[in-house]
């Protein structure tokens, strides 16, 4: 399999940013009281045929209604069919990934759902990619503006162009063109980071988790003991729609990861728990 310098410590720092994610949301469950008991995360191991695999941890809860953290670090060769998509595996098809990937769909229509990942790919060449992205039923000012800032400081530590070129680059990507419409309120999202310094763009998707681990609990607390009505209900399943839309129509991840032979619930992992159309 292709080898990189960086390789075992990026899957530690993959791990252990789930186990600071999993221990903050468990906090957040127990903050909020309830006739149920807090939700606590499921972990389940799997394997992938061809090498590697991942742990997937699920948390249904009161305040979470479903929150995924998995992580995966997974080898192996790419199939004919997707190895020309695939930057440095059209002559040599073996490739090594790993990442972390969390997505959380709240219980509270006003409690923003929210996505983030990051991961480092490894063929003839070695890259970085990830981002991190809003999904308000209802938007809300503060929480968007709190939530680019914190994405921003982060990409300015790395390099002051990246803010406005990873923005856009989200404001691009997280759209339905069959809806016309944005899927949130955006964020970040860069693939194929090779700067010419592993180590610096290693940093940086360092400093995107923990801007998100820093950020998103904060937007949660704000809004979760607030109450909501029926219709605010419904209006967060139709919105939960379009995530759906999107991730099975347009997402990189979720074809990634099926193309590759993925654990099927691990890559559906991001498919929120209910939902409705109009």
């Amino acid at each position: 399999m292709p080898e990189h310098p960086l390789q075992g410590e990026a899957a530690r720092w993959f791990d252990s940013l789930r186990d600071r994610l999993v221990a903050g949301f468990e906090a957040i469950e127990d903050e909020r009281p309830g006739d149920t008991p807090p939700g606590r995360f499921v972990r389940t191991p799997w394997s992938r045929p061809g090498g590697g695999g991942g742990v997937m941890a699920i948390l249904k809860g009161r305040v979470l209604e479903k929150a995924g953290v998995n992580v995966s670090v997974v080898e192996g060769e790419f199939s004919s069919e997707f190895r020309g998509r695939i930057p440095g595996a059209t002559d040599d098809p073996r490739f090594w990934a790993a990442g972390v990937s969390v997505v959380v769909h709240p219980c509270s229509p006003h409690v923003p759902a929210a996505h983030m990942n990051t991961r480092m790919i490894v063929t003839t060449r070695a890259w970085f990619g990830g981002g991190a992205d809003l999904t308000p039923v209802f938007a809300d000012a503060d929480d968007t503006a709190a939530f680019h800032r914190a994405l921003k400081s982060a990409c300015d530590a790395a390099d002051p162009g990246y803010h406005p070129r990873f923005k856009t680059w989200c404001d691009e990507y997280f759209f339905l063109p069959h809806r016309r419409e944005a899927r949130g309120v955006g964020g970040i999202f860069f693939d194929e980071l090779n700067s010419g310094d592993a180590a610096a763009d290693f940093g940086f998707v360092r400093g995107v988790g923990l801007a998100f681990l820093d950020v998103y609990p904060q937007l949660i607390r704000r809004h979760m003991h607030r109450p909501w009505t029926a219709d605010e209900r419904r209006a967060q399943l139709i919105k939960r729609g379009r995530y759906v839309e999107f991730n099975l129509l347009y997402d990189r991840g979720t074809l990634f990861g099926l193309k590759t032979g993925g654990n099927p619930e691990a890559v559906l992992m991001s498919l929120p728990p209910e939902v409705a159309w109009p």
